[in-house]
């Protein structure tokens, strides 16, 4: 473990219906001996002393046993990954916010040492609010650094109706922060998904 050197939390969004998972909680999802939440919690200890939290609405004694403060959304319904970020940015103590998705156990090692980065090298005649992964390939929304002052705007957006991420991100200043490794963000959303990463298959890792 490092020492983060800027101030950031960290949110593991893990509160899904799971609608693609055959409506199974996927972040409890065994992969490689683990629940799949946890594989992406120990690629993001290994890399900083951050607060990092879990946002889940179900298996909740499962999430709370693996050591970590678990959130649930501040509304009920599976609204979506921005409803488990705001709910995070509220009780989220620090100026930013990291989120992650709960599926994507091969996480880049630098990804906080990037981002940190990012943030010493920010430029005071232009800044942005938010910074979102991407590999050579696309972009990856559910991976961005969020201020975390933004909550009462996410507030007020999830309020009229709308649970684009892009279309939030879309209302404030914002950059991509590019990683060579595409294979780091796969996302194991599918139980089909799911198999072929246990076979071995597809993740080049």
């Amino acid at each position: 473990m490092r020492e983060t050197s800027y101030p950031i939390t960290v949110a593991v969004l893990a509160g899904g219906q799971g609608s693609r998972m055959g409506g199974l909680d996927k972040g409890m999802m065994s992969f490689q001996g683990l629940p799949l939440v946890q594989q992406v919690l120990e690629r993001l200890k290994a890399q900083t002393n951050a607060p990092i939290f879990i946002s889940a609405n179900r298996s909740l004694a499962q999430y709370r046993a693996l050591g970590y403060p678990v959130v649930e959304d501040i509304a009920s319904g599976f609204q979506g990954p921005l409803m488990g970020l705001l709910s995070v940015l509220r009780v989220s103590s620090t100026p930013w916010t990291l989120c992650v998705p709960c599926d994507t156990p091969f996480l880049p090692a630098d990804l906080l040492v990037r981002f940190e980065q990012a943030l010493v090298e920010q430029h005071p005649e232009n800044p942005w609010d938010i910074l979102i992964a991407a590999d050579p390939r696309q972009t990856h929304p559910v991976i961005a650094l969020i201020r975390t002052a933004l909550a009462d705007d996410l507030a007020a957006f999830l309020a009229s109706g709308e649970r684009r991420m892009m279309a939030w991100y879309r209302r404030h200043s914002w950059q991509i922060l590019e990683f060579a490794q595409t294979q780091a963000f796969q996302n194991l959303n599918t139980l089909e998904d799911l198999a072929a990463a246990i076979e071995g298959k597809n993740n080049g890792l």
